[in-house]
């Protein structure tokens, strides 16, 4: 048993490290970023609920390309591992810009499918989301579809197989793939979007409370290959169920 744990701890490592150091040989351009965010579910009973995260994020400092997201959702839980959510996002420019730079605006509807797993002692969270999006530009507002494939685990650290991860140290491993599928030559003319890979060190205060900080890759596919950027991004989060 410890030595298939022992596996799947390794395997996580092991594809996160390969896919940062792919996307950093085919990345033209480096930037840094600060995220804080916090992510939060409420279960109103054992059909519905809702969540909502909010993010900052910001540049190399927080006066530089930084923007506020806000994303609210409804759940339909349709088992004990698995929820239907339907939602709307929107992103806010919170810096000022420099004469002639362009920024893009977004509203965001979005539909997601969540299926949660354990594997020994490690808590596996997939999730599918289809968006449909409203990219505002200054003479211009576009619409375009994406989705979404998102897998994360979290391995606690101190906490035996056989025992309820209520409170302790974890780490969580976690990457998201991004893909264009409708009106992709609006955007960078490609079915591949991005990929946001992200590793972390966290605790858990209780079953309703997590805090982590944690680095994420964030690979963006552009147009011409010398403009793929990859930025580097420190991140905060806090997580709530309640």
């Amino acid at each position: 048993m410890s030595s298939n744990l022992t596996f799947y701890r390794y395997f996580f490592l092991c594809i996160t490290t390969l896919f940062l150091n792919f996307v950093n040989c085919h990345a033209q351009e480096n930037q840094f970023g600060n995220w804080t965010g916090w992510f939060n579910n409420v279960k109103f009973n054992n059909r519905w609920g809702m969540n909502n995260d909010i993010q900052f994020r910001g540049g190399r400092n927080w006066n530089s390309n930084s923007l506020l997201l806000i994303r609210p959702g409804v759940n339909y839980y349709i088992a004990n591992h698995q929820t239907a959510s339907v939602g709307y996002a929107t992103t806010l420019v919170t810096n000022e810009l420099n004469t002639g730079q362009r920024r893009l605006t977004e509203h965001r509807i979005w539909e997601q499918y969540l299926i949660n797993d354990k594997i020994f002692n490690i808590f596996l969270q997939h999730r599918f989301r289809f968006e449909q999006r409203f990219l505002k530009r200054p003479d211009e507002t576009i619409f375009s579809q994406r989705i979404r494939y998102f897998i994360r685990g979290i391995i606690p650290l101190v906490t035996p197989i056989n025992e309820r991860f209520t409170n302790g140290m974890f780490c969580s491993l976690q990457n998201e793939l991004f893909f264009n599928v409708q009106n992709k030559g609006a955007l960078n003319g490609s079915f591949f979007d991005q990929n946001r890979a992200y590793a972390s060190i966290g605790y858990r205060f209780s079953p309703k409370y997590d805090l982590e900080i944690g680095y994420m890759n964030q690979f963006i596919l552009r147009r011409s290959p010398q403009a793929n950027l990859s930025t580097h991004i420190a991140q905060i989060a806090f997580y709530t169920r309640l």
